[in-house]
């Protein structure tokens, strides 16, 4: 069995597999596996968490795991992910340990990888740790017990990796910015890089509890982001998520700015022109328009920052991301990071001389329907012939206009059927007919 998914490990805390005797389980199983791909006597793996009240417990009983199979651990407290992924790097560690759900509510958490390098952990060695874990946890030689050490700067360390690349020639002194931290990973660190470029900063759900992390805020809930932008006559509004690798911008209008508005800035309004941009099949049609008349090559991976990552290797590229903010900048972290995003953002503003909204000028994201189809059972609708037809109609009804996305829930019982195009009425009856058709055929 593997406990692994697309982005490691993840479920709702007090049930399989995360739970405080599982996480000691894989701590020592994933020490037991480090010992024997690394060099080092005695490997060190750096465990940092979010906010949320059970990271405490998990924390405890994986650092403990990893104690029990003589490895060391340097533990970060709260830092956003992609902090652990660079202080991996920074601190010549073996492994990085994230716990965090990122986005999802506070009952829920996970447990992810990252190698020596900041970046995924690679198959082999995910799948070694799973077959590890059906060994019974035996503790051999006492004497070769690792030990733990708190690293009191990891937040100074990550803050000075972070305004290192926003360019040192210029500040954000002539703007302000409000700071929704999600009263997540980044409530700390994440105003404090703003305010030390000079930004005059108004933070926002920065008083995490452990609870109430997500809870109407941050990235997916930018509500209260864009009322606090026009309140304050801000210039910009930054939301991120519960472990700070997505962002959401909004304008000074109090307009939000997606992950694909993020991209086309990066990708068009800058200095410099990159060789190519990876967003996602969920990606607006409009940001594949505007690369393709700005003669930027673009392709799309499969949703997932995984996915995203791997055809940015491929392709030698080094931006991309998806709609929901998770925005890959290779050449200056080697995973999503919501403040480095918006940091390069901030960098165009400042080079140009230009607000946000006139970044995004001409910029119009089509209209997009997604319909939910919630099955009894789950069936692959492109083995109906009847449905494939209805499908190819619709696209060739869309062609040059608009698009069709038909796929399947990788978690529950779903068939998500997106339809996009340049009408909306069109679009809305497009979606909602197609829906229709596949509930009839799964009946």
């Amino acid at each position: 069995m593997s406990y692994f998914g697309t982005d490691g490990i993840r479920g709702k805390f007090g049930e399989l597999p995360i739970t405080p005797e599982f996480a000691l389980k894989l701590g020592f199983a994933a020490g037991k596996v480090l010992k024997q791909f690394s060099n080092k006597k005695k490997p060190i793996v750096v465990l940092g968490k979010d906010t949320r009240l059970s990271g405490y417990i998990l924390e405890s009983a994986l650092q403990a795991g990893l104690n029990a199979a003589g490895v060391y651990v340097h533990l970060l407290g709260p830092l956003p992910t992609p902090a652990i992924a660079h202080l991996t790097r920074a601190l010549h560690a073996s492994l990085g340990i994230v716990i965090s759900a990122s986005h999802n509510p506070y009952f829920d958490n996970g447990i992810k990888f990252f190698s020596s390098e900041g970046k995924k952990l690679p198959d082999e060695l995910q799948d070694a740790i799973n077959k590890e874990l059906e060994n019974e946890l035996k503790i051999e030689d006492t004497a070769n017990l690792g030990k733990s050490v708190r690293v009191k700067d990891a937040n100074g360390r990550y803050i000075e990796f972070c305004k290192s690349t926003f360019p040192y020639h210029f500040d954000l002194s002539n703007l302000k910015i409000v700071v929704d931290c999600a009263n997540g990973a980044a409530y700390n660190v994440g105003p404090s890089v703003f305010k030390e470029l000079g930004a005059k900063v108004v933070a926002l759900y920065n008083e995490p509890d452990g609870l109430n992390i997500n809870q109407d805020c941050g990235s997916t809930h930018p509500e209260n982001l864009q009322k606090a932008v026009l309140e304050h006559q801000a210039d910009v509004g930054i939301a991120f998520d519960g472990d700070a690798d997505r962002v959401i911008m909004v304008d000074k209008n109090g307009q939000q700015i997606t992950g694909d508005h993020i991209l086309y800035i990066l990708a068009t309004q800058g200095k410099h022109k990159p060789a190519g941009i990876v967003g996602t099949v969920m990606s607006n049609m409009a940001l594949e328009l505007a690369l393709e008349k700005a003669q930027v090559p673009f392709v799309r991976a499969s949703v997932g920052d995984r996915y995203v990552l791997q055809a940015l290797d491929e392709k030698g590229w080094v931006i991309g991301g998806e709609p929901s903010g998770h925005i890959l900048t290779l050449d200056k972290s080697t995973t999503g990071d919501a403040i480095i995003a918006a940091l390069q953002v901030l960098t165009v503003m400042v080079e140009q001389q230009k607000a946000l909204h006139e970044l995004v000028e001409g910029f119009t994201l089509l209209p997009n329907v997604l319909v939910n189809v919630r099955l009894a059972e789950m069936f692959d609708p492109y083995a109906v012939p009847a449905l494939v037809a209805e499908f190819d109609q619709a696209t060739a009804q869309l062609k040059g206009r608009g698009r069709l996305l038909i796929r399947k829930s990788g978690t529950e019982p779903v068939i998500r059927v997106m339809v996009e195009g340049d009408n909306l009425q069109e679009v809305t009856d497009l979606a909602n007919h197609l829906a229709d058709s596949v509930r009839s055929n799964a009946a």
